[in-house]
């Protein structure tokens, strides 16, 4: 599915606007109810609210950066700017997630443990049902848009949603007794905040660095070019990622004596072949060689075996 590059910034704006007036509500709900209701577990969690708030804001300024045309100091355009909000996200995300685990780690060895009230349990069940809201519709656009900095902001709320699960069960447990449960359970949030940011990060890092295309879709691509009538063989092809967009170059060689303007019609089928097999592609570059047997490295080649 295309999507023009307007359309893609109003859709993810839409999205992320949603998800920052629910945040900024559960922010003030949960943080609330926490300093209020004794609950380090709930605190916490509306703290990893509050960080939503935040990287939500950054998405929004990535995507608007990546929608802008290329220009004289950015000739292949400006998609990363959508990769470093993902990677900054990432980074915000992981923080996050040891931030809470050294506050929860240190009341647990301080033994500052305090009954949390019963309806910081109430708000916490709220805030799963909310936080699973967001993830769905912020994933499902992420996928639509093919945005890696939207997906990390779908992650964050998934992140917000089980550390609500594991703050409901840690004040669930210390109501019932067992009073260490509400910071064993700001921990435990701790550990899957941390996991999922470090996920992503390392993700970002593979995007920033130009990270090759999934090989075996372009091992499907490349055995469809061969397959194209006047191609003698294809001695290279490779593709990497550029923020939500794709770059592709491919080397064949054709027949050294057809007309320049046979082998032009070649390598524009080998173009429409690319563009047509991967999504968000913004550029395909094909080089066309003669059929030399000192061309032939590894691949056959149906023209010079003639």
């Amino acid at each position: 599915m295309i999507i023009d590059e307007k359309e893609r910034l109003r859709l993810g704006n839409r999205i992320i606007m949603i998800t920052i007036i629910l945040n900024v509500m559960l922010t003030i709900l949960k943080v609330g109810a926490g300093y209020l209701g004794n609950s380090t577990a709930t605190i916490a969690d509306g703290l990893h609210s509050a960080s939503d708030i935040i990287t939500s804001a950054g998405v929004i300024l990535g995507m608007l950066l990546a929608s802008k045309p290329k220009d004289e100091k950015h000739q292949y355009g400006h998609e990363k700017a959508e990769s470093i909000a993902g990677f900054l996200l990432a980074m915000a995300l992981t923080f996050t997630g040891l931030k809470i685990g050294y506050e929860s780690f240190r009341i647990m060895i301080r033994g500052n443990f305090i009954v949390p009230e019963l309806y910081t349990a109430f708000i916490a069940a709220i805030s799963i049902a909310i936080k699973e809201y967001q993830f769905r519709i912020t994933a499902a656009a992420a996928k639509t848009l093919n945005s890696n900095a939207m997906m990390g902001d779908a992650w964050h709320h998934r992140s917000d949603a089980l550390s609500s699960v594991a703050a409901l069960l840690g004040i669930l447990g210390a109501r019932m007794g067992y009073v260490f449960l509400d910071p064993l359970a700001g921990a435990v949030v701790s550990l899957i905040v941390a996991k999922i940011g470090i996920e992503l990060l390392l993700t970002g890092i593979d995007e920033l660095m130009d990270g090759a295309l999934d090989e075996e879709h372009m091992n499907v691509i490349y055995n469809k070019i061969k397959d194209i009538d006047g191609i003698g063989c294809v001695t290279e092809i490779r593709g990497r990622k550029h923020g939500s967009k794709a770059y592709v170059d491919v080397k064949i060689c054709v027949d050294p004596h057809i007309s320049v303007y046979k082998g032009h019609n070649i390598g524009e089928e080998v173009e429409e072949l690319v563009k047509t097999n991967i999504e968000n592609i913004k550029d395909v570059i094909v080089h066309i060689d003669p059929c030399t047997r000192e061309l032939e490295v590894r691949k056959p080649c149906k023209t010079c075996s003639k």
